[in-house]
């Protein structure tokens, strides 16, 4: 029952996607037209992140058709990793194009231009609702994985990011202080510098192999330690295959040469204290009776 739930939730969640890709297009298009008749660096640079939103979901909706395939003998592992290398891809992508926007802002900051200020407006209004719409069709996928966060993320800063457009469109309007549309592109692109570092740092330490940070692999070794007939633990690895999976793999050095069949019941036993304890649900042990091995915790293969 878990397993058929699973898969229609990752279906909805695709159709959310695709319903998502479709709505940043219309924007996309809408706002670079707007952008070039109007002159507003904002409009252009709103519309820019949009067509970056459009390149996240479309790789967020295929790392996600990607995540559900099947494992097999040359795919071990199958593509439990997609929606990880999407969420670091669309992170990188964030902080390029707020670069980007940086550079042109400061540009036009020293040198404001003249912008069409009513349909700045009128196109922020609609980039609006298309990102708020898209925002809440994505706000509960968001905590399920790293993957439907970065293309949340991406949605909600744009639609922010229209928000400031919208704000400076209309002091445009009223007061021609023009050197505020260069000005709302840099804080907007700052936003995205803020919002793409984390999730790129939280991506990048998954890919890495790097031990989770709610793990410390010391507290491990001392809970396992505590468990009768075992002499010591050493060279272990914890790793996050991704957000449903962190793997530990370790030695144990026994101190009686056991049957496998006590094994079996040791093994359950770690098993479960690191599970209650640490959230790891992958366990593989090398059970070890005098052998001439590294005893040390970490030990470099």
């Amino acid at each position: 029952m878990g397993h058929n739930h699973h898969h229609h939730s990752a279906d909805a969640t695709g159709k959310k996607l695709l319903i998502s890709i479709i709505l940043n297009v219309v924007i996309t298009v809408t706002q670079i037209i707007g952008g070039l008749i109007s002159g507003s660096l904002a409009l252009l640079s709103d519309a820019l992140h949009n067509f970056s939103d459009v390149l996240s979901l479309v790789v967020s909706y295929f790392a996600n058709r990607l995540a559900k395939k099947k494992s097999t003998t040359n795919k071990t592992f199958g593509y439990k990793r997609a929606e990880i290398i999407a969420a670091f891809v669309n992170a990188s992508s964030l902080l390029v194009i707020a670069l980007l926007l940086i550079k042109e802002g400061i540009a036009r900051f020293l040198n404001p231009e003249p912008v069409g200020s009513n349909l700045v407006i009128i196109l922020s209004i609609v980039a609006i609702l298309g990102n708020g719409i898209s925002v809440l069709l994505l706000q509960k996928e968001a905590g399920r994985n790293m993957n439907m966060k970065s293309a949340y993320l991406h949605l909600l800063t744009d639609m922010l990011a229209s928000v400031a457009v919208l704000i400076g469109g209309l002091v445009m309007k009223y007061f021609s202080w023009y050197w505020i549309d260069p000005l709302l592109t840099i804080i907007i692109a700052l936003y995205l510098v803020y919002m793409g570092y984390d999730l790129l740092k939280e991506s990048t330490r998954v890919l890495m192999l790097f031990t989770p940070k709610s793990v410390v692999v010391e507290d491990i070794v001392k809970h396992i330690s505590k468990i009768e007939g075992i002499k010591n633990v050493h060279h272990v690895h914890i790793w996050q295959l991704n957000e449903d999976e962190v793997h530990l793999e370790a030695h144990i050095d026994f101190i009686n040469d056991i049957r496998l069949s006590t094994f079996d019941a040791i093994l359950i036993e770690i098993e479960e204290l690191v599970y209650h304890n640490f959230g790891i649900n992958h366990v593989n042990i090398q059970p070890e009776f005098g052998k001439c091995d590294p005893k040390t915790v970490i030990v470099e293969d």
